[in-house]
């Protein structure tokens, strides 16, 4: 059982997921909770040409997934003021277009060898350059969800109420979605473009099937993450499967097992369910 501890590889990559895991896990349950898990894949998507377009310039990820995010933002924001357009239709036209291109430019005879790492992530071979965001990514959104809890409760709870007490749900909505982005544009490197979604959504989706209060569901979500990067590089390690798909399997494994506890919970008489049951 302790072997693949002894792999100075795995211990990196178990340090690297579990950071990204305890970030996404705490972020992904106010993204869960504020209906904005399309929001997330939609990002993570969009970041493809930027991180195809880096990678062919040999420079770090970071550098071409920044300006991938603000553009799929700006198109996003313009395609949605057209009229006769729904916001959803506006983005799944903007994030299909983006990852088609990316797609277009994977495939140029000038890419490097191994650009499907860019899809499903290396979550193997992190570099010191990856644990210190990853580190720096924790930190920060550490803190920014604590000095913005009481505004994000206020506005998930009552959105109408929350201005009455001073706080402007746009502003908090905005500032989740640029922590999001922030997350989305580090994970990415750990997971793939492709499984990046799994670490923001599945663990706070399971938690949220555990319990009815936010602080709980954020431990809940945190722990669900680490125990399901532990299990997914064990059995990435034993099995040869690819690290960042073996944890994205064992998250979705653990929220399918969640589902009915959640389904017998909310049908007991007394607890309460609705949009801002569990917050």
């Amino acid at each position: 059982m302790l072997a693949p501890l002894e792999e100075p590889f795995m211990q990196r990559a178990l340090a690297e997921a579990a950071l990204l895991g305890i970030a996404g896990g705490a972020l992904g349950c106010w993204v869960v909770l504020y209906g904005l898990s399309y929001a997330a894949e939609s990002l993570s998507h969009s970041l493809l040409p930027g991180l195809v377009l880096a990678a062919i310039a040999g420079a770090p990820l970071l550098l071409g997934a920044v300006p991938a995010v603000v553009l799929a933002a700006l198109a996003i924001a313009l395609v949605g003021r057209i009229p006769g357009v729904e916001r959803e239709v506006g983005i799944a036209v903007v994030v299909t277009a983006l990852f088609g291109a990316g797609v277009l430019l994977a495939l140029s005879p000038s890419s490097p060898p191994g650009i499907e790492s860019l899809l499903f992530g290396d979550l193997l071979g992190p570099t010191d350059a990856d644990l210190l965001a990853a580190a720096v990514l924790l930190g920060a959104l550490a803190l920014s969800l604590a000095l913005l809890h009481a505004r994000l409760l206020a506005v998930g709870f009552d959105r109408a109420g929350a201005r009455g007490l001073g706080v402007s749900p746009a502003a908090v909505e905005a500032a989740l979605l640029v922590l999001l982005a922030g997350t989305v544009v580090v994970a990415v490197q750990g997971f793939g473009n492709l499984l990046v979604v799994a670490v923001l959504v599945g663990p706070a989706a399971s938690a949220r099937n555990l319990t009815s209060r936010s602080a709980p569901m954020i431990a809940a979500a945190a722990a669900i993450a680490v125990l399901c990067a532990v299990a997914g590089l064990y059995a990435s390690y034993y099995a040869g499967t690819a690290g960042g798909a073996s944890v994205a399997l064992a998250i979705v494994a653990v929220y399918l097992l969640s589902v009915p506890v959640g389904l017998a919970r909310r049908s007991r008489p007394g607890v309460a369910t609705g949009p801002g049951y569990d917050l």
